[in-house]
C-alpha cells in the first residue's frame, strides 16, 4: 500500500512537534507533512518495527499466542538499563507467553519484553536487528536503522514520520486480528516476582496511548518519549468507513495526555478538510475479460489494494475519472493474482494513481485438440 505523493492534499495544519505526518489509509494519499522525511529518534515507537517481526513470525505459523518465551540475563528489569525505563519487571529465568509480551509492549511499552521477544524469535538482540532491518526494506522503510529492539537511546535508531505511517499501514493491513491488541486500555500483568514489582504492577496497567481514552474510533498505535527527543507517537483512529493515520515526533509538551491532544488535533484536521471516496477494494469484481485458449470464457478483475481518492472537501469527485485498462482476450493459462490490466484515476485530465488489475480466478489453457476445434470454430463462425 503506498503513501500517493503526487496527490497530496494541502494540509493548513499546524504543530510545534518537530515532524508530522497524516495520511489517508484507504488511498494512500498524504494530507499533512512537515518534516517527514527528516530521520530522528523515534524512542518507543521502533517498538512497532519489533512487534511486527513478531507478527509475521506468528501469521508463518512460527510462534503461537500461547507459546513461552523465557527472558535472559538482557532483559532482567534489575540491568541498571532499565532502572529508568518501562519494563513489567521480567527477571531471568521467567517464562512470559507470546501474548503477554505483545501487550506489555503495547499497553506499558516494556523494554525489557522486547529484548525476551528479540532474543526468542533470532537467538540474540544483534541477529533481531538484522531481522528488523529486513522486515523493514521489504514494506519500503529504506531509510530506517536500528541499534535496538526496545528504542532505548541509540544513535542508530532513527526513524521518519512517514516511514513510521508506513509500517502503521501494513500492520493494520497484514495483521488485522493482531492489530486489535493495539486499542487494549489495559493490562496488568500478574506473574511478577518481587515486591517492588508487585507494587510497580498495580501502578502501571494503562495504556500511554491516551488517544485511545480521548478520542472515538482511536483503536492504535504506540507513543514514545525521551528528555531528549520529547513526545512522539503513531495513532490512527476509524471514524465510520475512513481510517486515518498520523504520526507526530518530538513533540515538547507536559505529559501523554497533551501528546494524545496534538495526534486528536492532527486527525481531526483530516477528518473535517478532506474526504475519501473508495472506488474498488480488493476482492471487489471490476469487469470480466474474454480469455483465449481457456477453459473458462472469461476471467475476473479485481484488485489487491484499494482503488480511492482522498480530496479536500471543496473538491468535487466531477473531476476525477476512473478507468480500466486493459488488453482482451487475454491468453490462458491465468493465474489468480496475475496482473491482467490496470486500473487509472486521472484528475482533470492528469494521471495520478496507476493501480494493478489482478485476476480473480484462475483459468486453466485447453489441451491441444481444444485449440483445433476452437480455431476452426474462430474461422467459421467468428467465435
Amino acid at each position: 500500500m503506498a503513501i500517493m505523493c503526487d496527490v497530496c492534499v494541502a494540509s493548513g495544519f499546524t504543530t510545534n512537534a518537530k515532524s508530522a505526518f497524516l495520511m489517508d489509509y484507504d488511498s494512500g494519499t498524504e494530507i499533512v507533512s512537515k518534516n517527514a522525511d527528516v530521520l530522528m529518534p523515534p524512542s518507543s515507537m521502533l517498538k512497532l518495527v519489533t512487534l511486527a517481526v513478531l507478527f509475521d513470525q506468528i501469521k508463518s505459523g512460527k510462534l503461537k499466542l500461547d507459546d513461552k518465551l523465557t527472558v535472559s540475563d538482557n532483559a532482567d528489569y534489575r540491568k541498571p538499563v532499565w532502572h529508568q525505563a518501562s519494563k513489567i519487571c521480567l527477571v531471568s529465568g521467567q517464562k512470559i507467553s507470546v501474548q503477554d509480551a505483545i501487550l506489555g509492549v503495547i499497553v506499558l511499552s516494556a523494554g525489557d519484553a522486547s529484548v525476551t521477544i528479540a532474543e526468542s524469535v533470532s537467538g540474540s538482540e544483534d541477529k533481531f536487528i538484522n531481522d528488523m532491518k529486513k522486515y523493514a526494506d521489504s514494506i519500503g522503510l529504506h531509510q530506517s536503522s536500528f541499534g535496538n529492539s526496545s528504542g532505548l537511546p541509540n544513535p542508530n535508531n532513527l526513524m521518519t514520520s512517514r516511514e513510521l505511517a508506513i509500517l502503521a499501514t501494513h500492520l493494520i493491513h497484514d495483521y488485522p486480528e493482531l492489530y486489535k491488541m493495539f486499542a487494549t486500555k489495559r493490562f496488568e500483568f500478574n506473574d511478577t516476582k518481587a515486591d517492588w514489582c508487585k507494587d510497580w504492577a498495580r501502578t502501571h496497567t494503562m495504556n500511554y496511548n491516551k488517544l485511545l481514552f480521548s478520542m472515538p474510533g482511536a483503536d492504535g498505535l504506540k507513543t514514545g518519549h525521551t528528555d531528549n527527543g520529547g513526545y512522539g507517537m503513531v495513532g490512527s483512529a476509524k471514524i465510520g468507513n475512513r481510517r486515518l493515520i498520523g504520526v507526530i515526533n518530538g513533540f515538547r509538551g507536559k505529559n501523554h495526555e497533551a501528546l494524545a491532544n496534538e495526534m486528536k488535533k492532527l486527525l481531526n484536521h483530516g477528518y473535517s478538510t478532506t474526504q475519501t471516496n473508495v472506488f474498488y477494494r480488493p476482492g471487489d469484481e471490476i469487469i470480466k475479460i474474454p480469455v483465449w485458449y481457456g477453459r473458462k470464457d472469461e476471467v475476473i478483475a479485481t484488485v489487491a489494494d484499494n482503488v480511492a481518492v482522498t480530496l479536500s472537501k471543496s473538491e468535487s469527485l466531477k473531476n476525477i475519472q476512473v478507468l480500466a485498462r486493459y488488453e482482451q482476450p487475454i491468453a490462458a493459462p491465468i493465474k489468480i493474482g496475475q496482473k491482467i490490466g490496470e486500473i487509472v484515476i486521472t484528475k482533470n485530465g492528469d494521471t495520478i494513481q496507476r493501480i494493478p488489475m489482478i485476476a480473480k480466478n484462475k483459468v486453466s489453457k485447453i489441451q491441444f485438440f481444444g485449440r483445433i476445434i476452437k480455431n476452426i470454430s474462430v474461422m467459421l463462425w467468428g467465435k
